[in-house]
């Protein structure tokens, strides 16, 4: 039995979608947070499918109930969604907690697999303002987005197929665009700003500290190329190759 979370989001909904035997959770059967929900709902799965949370001021916390949560269950082995270029002090603030949840669920003995995408290329459209203009402080670096189908795809295989114990894959796009090349596909325009520029041009949302710094050092993660390497895991793992960034 292969549990599926996020099974209502974009790439737990597609590897759900791909495999219908497969025991489908959102937030309504367990929070991650809530480990004897999440055990309980966990029983008897043989192998879970973990997509990182939502961001939060205690994702790292919540990661690693779910993850004890799944020792309990009986739970064997874990395919988590990463992000790329996780380590403990990456550039991108998020993908800390991503490289803690990796270490943690290394820790448990059980068999892993670690899937670390890159920044997704249908998520990019949403970084423009309703003028049209992407800003950030993303300079002139790169990065190499993928699409939810293919990490899905991905997913799929690596749940499904021998040989993935213990490997850790990066899941690219084809190419690694400068975000002016990403404005120009899209139809909008980039405007690079400073760091300093950037989080005064958020400051109006009132979001919490740490979620500017999380959309802030997204951009700074490409500035210092971070997410520029473009890796042939996509294609390897589904046989065809990996989508590009489509034209608007």
């Amino acid at each position: 039995m292969i549990a599926v979370t996020g099974s209502s989001g974009q790439v737990g909904g597609r590897v759900a979608a791909a495999l219908p035997d497969a025991r489908r959770l959102t937030r309504k059967d367990a929070e991650y947070g809530d480990t004897d929900r999440m055990r309980r709902a966990l029983d008897g799965a043989g192998t879970l499918f973990l997509v990182s949370a939502r961001e939060s001021a205690d994702r790292l916390t919540e990661h690693r109930s779910a993850v004890d949560a799944a020792v309990d269950a009986g739970v064997e082995r874990i395919v988590y969604l990463s992000f790329a270029g996780a380590a403990p002090e990456c550039t991108f603030t998020f993908g800390r907690d991503h490289w803690h949840t990796e270490q943690h669920i290394r820790l448990t003995g059980l068999r892993w697999t670690f899937l670390r995408d890159n920044l997704y290329q249908e998520m990019l459209p949403m970084l423009a303002g309703a003028d049209g203009v992407i800003r950030g402080p993303a300079g002139d670096g790169r990065l190499a987005a993928v699409s939810y189908d293919d990490v899905a795809a991905c997913a799929v295989a690596a749940l499904t197929g021998d040989g993935h114990d213990g490997k850790t894959y990066e899941l690219t796009g084809p190419e690694a665009l400068s975000m002016h090349e990403v404005a120009e596909r899209l139809g909008v325009r980039y405007e690079p700003e400073t760091v300093e520029e950037a989080y005064a041009s958020r400051a109006h949302y009132g979001a919490p500290a740490f979620e500017v710094a999380g959309w802030v050092s997204s951009y700074e993660a490409i500035a210092n190329g971070e997410l520029a390497a473009v890796s042939d895991d996509v294609p390897r793992l589904t046989g065809r190759a990996a989508k590009p960034l489509s034209a608007r």
